[in-house]
């Protein structure tokens, strides 16, 4: 079974590793295999902010040696790290400590909304925004006709600085009126709540691909970074659709939550 750390109320301040491993009370009577209790203690440090992203662990012999583990014990421990997407291995560069994923639940709520709900500190880059005629393609996604005026967005959200997603849009103008410092300041929901727009239903489709080179650069990935693919047709109380949208999200910073339960 997979765990999954609790995020605690307040981050603690951040400590040196050795500090982390010097306290670390392992038992070795226990049942809990020696490399899960490594682990997760690990993890909650990272998770609550005591080993911050970008921290450097030493190699695993020396950490092993620190623990009075075998190295295959951490090797396993660490491997479990990388599996969580707290950590990532590099030949020339080390292990290091990464930003947490963001797990985000499969509701009708915007990037936006979700990092603020968890604590996250969201930012967004306006990359453009322009208004033109719908093509008929557009027109079909958005249930407009030909030529009617439509706001193109692309966007790069960001969590803590790091960037995550980049976003484009299509809205149609007859919907909302766009600002550009808004967009900047604030999610695209937000926005449309605070025009008396009701949000009511969509449709999505996830998926997953490499990141292209404007994307790589885009979000400061090496080129074929994994991503995740998520286009959404957004419809309000009145059955407009208000918004499509084709976003992709960088599969090791980001995941999606999906709750299911029987008939």
């Amino acid at each position: 079974m997979k765990a999954v750390p609790v995020r605690p109320q307040q981050r603690l301040v951040p400590v040196d590793i050795d500090d982390v491993l010097a306290r670390m009370d392992l038992d070795r009577s226990s049942p809990v295999p020696l490399y899960f209790q490594v682990a997760q203690a690990l993890q909650a440090a990272i998770t609550c902010g005591e080993i911050p992203p970008g921290s450097q662990f030493s190699n695993e012999i020396e950490l092993a040696d620190r623990l009075s583990l075998s190295r295959p014990t951490m090797r396993q421990a660490m491997q479990y790290l990388v599996e969580q997407g707290l950590i990532v291995r590099r030949r020339g560069i080390g292990t290091r400590v990464v930003q947490p994923k963001v797990h985000r639940p499969l509701e009708l709520t915007s990037l936006y909304d979700d990092l603020e709900r968890s604590g996250r500190t969201p930012t967004t880059r306006l990359v453009r925004m322009e208004v033109v005629e719908a093509d008929s393609n557009t027109a079909i996604l958005l249930g407009v006709a030909p030529g009617d005026a439509v706001t193109n967005l692309e966007r790069v959200r960001s969590a803590g600085g790091v960037p995550i997603a980049r976003m484009t849009n299509a809205i149609p103008v007859s919907i909302i009126e766009l600002d550009p410092a808004a967009l900047e300041g604030g999610g695209l929901y937000q926005r449309f709540r605070s025009s008396g727009i009701t949000l009511h239903s969509a449709t999505q489709a996830i998926g997953a691909r490499s990141a292209t080179v404007g994307e790589a650069r885009l979000l400061e990935q090496p080129k074929g970074t994994a991503l995740l693919t998520v286009q959404r047709t957004t419809h309000d109380d009145r059955g407009r659709i208000v918004e499509y949208g084709d976003h992709v999200y960088v599969a090791s910073l980001y995941s999606i939550e999906v709750h299911l339960r029987t008939a």
